[in-house]
């Protein structure tokens, strides 16, 4: 048994205890010997038989979808975190999680981007700018200047792959662009077969030569920041160290901020 089908397995076992049957529209009874729902009961309320619960809750090699997980979920009367939890646990993308837009940014992660005086951005699951200050307006020259700009395209790989003004300004340009593959190949590898990640990796491969070969190399790498130089047409060359946090709440949401190199 594997420490993720284990982990699992006793998340299920307990949520279950904590769940009373009246909660759930069943009676209590006075057989029950012990509290919370029965296996079968779960199984019922989920839409799956009850001999392939009791396999996930004693942690047996079964796949696991995740539809049914949402069920399970739902009839586990779980909260927001203790549903995140159970889909990390299965290793699956919750279906019922919204497809974020640019409009849709947290509440206060704006505010908390404005208020850093260096460049910062938020990035949302796709890779689209969702929030900017000034500072990261003024670097990133034909992606995030412009903010009122509703055509604008601010997703990040499209700006790098497809807009020459990209190739002037990152430095050097083909050695961040070779790495970015690899480090969003990393990032979406549970939502690759989403439409949205779908969607962006065919338009990139069709249109730049570039993106298709390094995505056919299948190289994996984590986002790990570090030095970044932009050559800038009015600032001249500008070094920075880049620093990418998960926004806590909603973890598919990455703050990025760079600061001066020393």
């Amino acid at each position: 048994m594997t420490a993720h089908r284990q982990a699992l397995a006793a998340f299920l076992k307990a949520r279950r205890a904590a769940v009373p049957p009246e909660s759930a529209g069943l009676a209590a009874g006075r057989r029950r010997r012990t509290p919370g729902l029965r296996r079968e009961e779960i199984a019922q309320l989920s839409g799956i038989s009850a001999t392939w619960y009791t396999w996930i809750e004693q942690g047996r090699d079964v796949s696991v979808s995740p539809a049914a997980l949402a069920r399970l979920a739902d009839a586990l009367q779980l909260s927001v975190a203790e549903r995140g939890y159970l889909f990390e646990l299965a290793e699956k993308r919750d279906p019922h999680l919204p497809a974020e837009t640019a409009a849709q940014v947290p509440e206060g992660l704006d505010r908390a981007v404005q208020a850093v005086t260096t460049p910062a951005y938020v990035l949302d699951r796709v890779w689209t700018a969702c929030a900017w200050n000034a500072a990261a307006a003024r670097l990133f020259i034909g992606w995030l200047d412009h903010r009122d700009d509703a055509r604008a395209d601010r997703n990040l790989l499209r700006y790098i792959f497809l807009n020459p003004v990209a190739k002037k300004l990152i430095t050097p340009w083909d050695e961040r662009a070779s790495r970015v593959i690899s480090e969003f190949r990393a990032d979406v590898g549970r939502e690759i077969d989403t439409p949205a990640v779908e969607t962006l990796i065919t338009d990139l491969r069709k249109r730049s030569v570039l993106f298709d070969q390094g995505w056919r190399r299948q190289a994996v790498l984590t986002r790990e920041g570090g030095a970044r130089s932009f050559r800038h047409p009015d600032d001249g060359l500008r070094a920075y160290d880049q620093h990418s946090f998960a926004f806590a709440p909603r973890p598919e949401f990455k703050l990025v901020i760079l600061t001066p190199a020393p």
